[in-house]
């Protein structure tokens, strides 16, 4: 395999266009089992009917682990929104369908999204006092508990648009099944960190489409925030700090 264009580097993994596909090389320090569970989840993914980019291979290259998924030809949505801002309106349109298309599937061998956040919560307590942590487990124990296919990552970046308009999801790393609406706040923070009109435009839409209470989708803010804390490719403290005032969405 050579691993010569690189198309996406982050502090603990690059990503390279190859002959086989798209290329995940990670770092020596991430873990192995990581690998392998974002492997097995977007393998669950597939299960589900949706057209996505399939896995190919796990594997060792160099003593980093790789993992190895099918390479789909076209321009992300978030390149076609920086170019054309004439048609946001039909991008962000599509782009909440296709989103509300993916939490419509279930998939019951998928890790639960409420454990996966109380775990992560738990483990902020050199960043988070205990007080607030407290409150954020309370308040997340006190949401409904659901089973819908949940990206983690949703974002216009995440999508491929082809030539031919066909649309494909990536990067499955955060899957998990859980509350449509704690997905949607992850969504609506990417977008908040750079354009909160935009991400106030994209709640509206989704709480439209979706028939659901903006005020449902803003109690989970403070959670998620929290638990973005701990991923790699945090948006930034101070941004998700401001964020976990539970008060503000009482």
């Amino acid at each position: 395999m050579k691993l010569e264009n690189v198309i996406v580097e982050r502090p603990y993994k690059k990503v390279y266009r190859c002959e086989e596909g798209i290329a995940k090389v990670f770092e020596p320090s991430h873990p192995k089992a990581d690998v392998f569970n974002e492997a097995l989840n977007q393998a669950r993914v597939e299960a589900t009917g949706l057209d996505i980019p399939k896995v190919i291979s796990v594997s060792e290259i160099d003593g980093k682990w790789a993992l190895v998924v099918e390479y789909k030809e076209g321009k992300t949505l978030e390149d076609l929104m920086n170019e054309h801002p004439e048609n946001m309106e039909t991008y962000m349109d599509e782009f909440v369908n296709l989103q509300i298309q993916v939490q419509e599937k279930t998939s019951p061998l998928l890790n639960q999204l409420k454990d996966k956040l109380a775990r992560q919560i738990n483990g902020l307590k050199d960043v988070i006092d205990a007080t607030t942590r407290y409150e954020l487990l309370t308040r997340l124990d006190s949401m409904p508990t659901h089973h819908k296919v949940c990206h983690g990552d949703f974002n216009p970046s995440n999508v491929i648009v082809s030539d031919d308009g066909k649309i494909y999801i990536v990067d499955w790393a955060h899957v998990t099944q859980g509350n449509a609406s704690a997905d949607a706040a992850m969504t609506y923070l990417m977008f908040a960190l750079k354009d909160k009109a935009l991400a106030d435009t994209y709640l509206d839409i989704f709480c439209k489409k979706s028939d659901t209470a903006k005020q449902y989708v803003q109690q989970w803010l403070p959670i998620i925030a929290a638990s973005a804390l701990t991923r790699k490719d945090a948006m930034g403290k101070d941004f998700l700090m401001q964020w976990i005032d539970i008060i503000d969405y009482q």
